[in-house]
C-alpha cells in the first residue's frame, strides 16, 4: 500500500474491567470496520488501566503516530473515570466545565437532579469540541485529533456518528478473500512469492478450521485483481476443488 494514500488512526481502550476480563471489548471491531468504509486504516488498539500517567503517556504517544486517535471508556460519573482529566493534562490544559455539556445534563436530567457525580461529566479539556450522545446525553469531545468517547457499546456507536463529519475521507480500500481446503503452510512460500511481486497488495493468511482464508487488500483495484487472479490460478493448479468460497 501507497503510504502516502494512507489516512491512519489508533484505538485505546481504557479500564480495568477490560484487563481484568470482567468486560469483553466490543468496540474494535465496530471502529475497525467503520473507519474502513471512509478509507481510514486502524492501525493501532492498546489497551490500559485507569491509572493517568498510563493514559497520558499512551495519548501523547499515539496522536504523533496517527492521523487520529479514538478512546473507549472512563468518561462516566465514578471515582475510577478519570480519562477527560487524563486527556487534559496530556493536552497540558485545564479541566473546566463546559457550560453547553452542563446545559445538556440539565435539559436530560433536571437541574435538581444534576448531583455531583453526573456534573463531572461535563468538565472537560477547555478547548475541548463536543460529540453528541444522544443516547445518554453526557457528550464525549474532541480535542486536536483524539476524539473521546464512552466505553459502552451503543454510546461508542453513536458518538462516533457524531465524528464522522470531523473525518477526512483517505482512498477507499479494496479487499478480496479466497477460502480454501488448505493449511497457511502449504501455500506459504507461493504467498511469499506473489507478495514480492505486489509489494503495493497488502495480503494475509488466516487459519480457520481445516482451511485458510487468503485476504488481498489494496487501494489500486486493477492491480488488487491482478494479484488476486494470480493466487486464484496457483490454487486451481493444486486442486480446483480445495476452493471453498470466492469473496
Amino acid at each position: 500500500m501507497n503510504k502516502d494514500n494512507i489516512v491512519s488512526a489508533g484505538l485505546l481502550i481504557i479500564g480495568d474491567e477490560i484487563l481484568s476480563g470482567r468486560t469483553a471489548d466490543q468496540n474494535i471491531n465496530f471502529l475497525a470496520k467503520n473507519l474502513s468504509e471512509n478509507g481510514i486504516l486502524l492501525k493501532e488498539v492498546r489497551v490500559v488501566g485507569d491509572f493517568e500517567n498510563e493514559i497520558i503517556f499512551a495519548v501523547n504517544e499515539l496522536r504523533k503516530k496517527f492521523d487520529y486517535v479514538f478512546t473507549s471508556g472512563g468518561i462516566g460519573p465514578t471515582h475510577d473515570d478519570i480519562t477527560s482529566l487524563s486527556i487534559a493534562k496530556a493536552f497540558d490544559q485545564d479541566l473546566i466545565l463546559n457550560e453547553v455539556a452542563h446545559e445538556i445534563l440539565i435539559q436530560h436530567y433536571g437541574a435538581e437532579n444534576v448531583n455531583e457525580a453526573r456534573l463531572k461529566m461535563a468538565y472537560l479539556p477547555r478547548k475541548a469540541s463536543l460529540l453528541d450522545n444522544p443516547v445518554s446525553s453526557a457528550p464525549g469531545f474532541r480535542i486536536e485529533n483524539v476524539f473521546v468517547m464512552a466505553g459502552i457499546p451503543k454510546i461508542f456507536q453513536a458518538m462516533f456518528e457524531a465524528s464522522k463529519k470531523e473525518l477526512k475521507i483517505g482512498c477507499k480500500i479494496s479487499a478480496r478473500e479466497l477460502k480454501i481446503s488448505l493449511t497457511e503452510s502449504i501455500i506459504a512460500k507461493d504467498l511469499t512469492d506473489l507478495q514480492n511481486q505486489y509489494r503495493e497488495i497488502s495480503m494475509g493468511s488466516y487459519p480457520f478450521e481445516n482451511g485458510t482464508s487468503l485476504v488481498f487488500r489494496g487501494f489500486d483495484k486493477q492491480i488488487l485483481e491482478e494479484a488476486f487472479l494470480k493466487m486464484q490460478n496457483l490454487i486451481t493448479k493444486i486442486d480446483p476443488k480445495i476452493i471453498i468460497e470466492i469473496l
